[in-house]
């Protein structure tokens, strides 16, 4: 069976193109429904979270100083630390670590 790449070029831009403008055509007034908003609402944080997360893993040398730098990033940000220090903190978690145990 050959396979044809401009077909699924095709397929995948109709589908692109559907789930984009489906939702402009077919809903024509304000969502009112609490749990369809705030669905809606949390769609651009669950898809960063879920592109974010397997890079945190896999960026560093082993899988366990990246969990610990994002254990320790998490609990540092619970705990109201800024952007910079939970960043430069998770960095220097990481950097200990693969220093120390590599």
């Amino acid at each position: 069976m050959q396979h044809n790449p401009y077909l699924y070029i095709a397929v995948m831009a109709g589908v692109t193109y559907l789930i984009r403008v489906l939702p402009l055509t077919l809903i024509r007034k304000e969502i009112k429904n609490k749990t369809i908003r705030s669905f809606l609402y949390y769609v651009p944080y669950v898809t960063l979270a879920v592109m974010t997360f397997p890079a945190i893993l896999d960026a560093t040398g082993s899988v366990w100083s990246g969990a610990a730098a994002l254990l320790v990033g998490i609990v540092l940000a619970w705990c109201g630390g800024s952007l910079f220090q939970v960043a430069v903190t998770a960095c220097a978690v990481v950097f200990v670590l693969e220093l120390f145990l590599c």
